[in-house]
Order: structure tokens, then sequence, then C-alpha cells
């Protein structure tokens, strides 16, 4: 993930989707005056459903725009409450692994989980 912040990587995205400021602002309820000073990253990221709403509309993965807004998504919250010593090893432990050791990692949890 580039260090590009959320406004300017949004605004990108959408106008790459050629989808309108006005157009984007009605979709995900908000005002495009608002939207216009998130996207010139003068107001912070907005609230997790909207943030979400924006993944949708701009065809991105909900969990990289809510890392890109600085926010954890709320059920990966209350997963880590229900477990939390055993989920900060795990998450500790993953640091330096590499982006296809953690995808491979997480598919060998699936498939313990499925058994």
């Amino acid at each position: 993930m580039s260090g590009e912040k959320f406004g300017e990587f949004v605004r990108r995205e959408r106008e790459a989707k050629e989808i309108g400021l006005r157009e984007m602002a009605k979709m995900i309820g908000v005002s495009p005056t608002y939207l216009s000073k998130v996207e010139r990253d003068e107001f912070p990221p907005p609230a997790e459903d909207k943030v979400k709403a924006i993944a949708k509309f701009i065809d991105r993965d909900t969990d990289e725009l809510m890392a890109r807004a600085d926010r954890v998504s709320s059920d990966l919250s209350d997963i880590i409450k229900r477990h939390p010593v055993e989920l900060a090893a795990l998450l500790r432990t993953t640091k330096g692994l590499t982006a296809d050791e953690v995808t491979k990692l997480a598919r060998q949890a699936q498939r313990a989980k499925e058994k």
C-alpha cells in the first residue's frame, strides 16, 4: 500500500472510474462539499459505513480503504476483543512476513477452521 493519503487515493480512484463528485456524494449519503474536503484531505476520513460505501463504489477492498483511513473494521475489533492475547501474539508473529506469506497463513487457518 502506497503512502498516498486517504482523500487523494479516493479522488484518484473515483476519477479513474469516471464517477462525478456529486454522484459519489449522493451515493454515499454526504454533501459534495464534505466529500470534496475529504478528498483534499482537509477533513479526516468519514465514518466506517461511509468508508465502506466508498470502497464499494470505487471497487476497492474495504479493509484496504479502512487501513488508508487509519482505521480497523468494527468486525475485526470485535474478533480481537474476544481473544486479545492470542490474536495480539498472532499478529506480532506475522510482522516481517510478506503479503504472500500472510495470505498462505490465512489459508492454513481457514483450512484448520473447516476441520
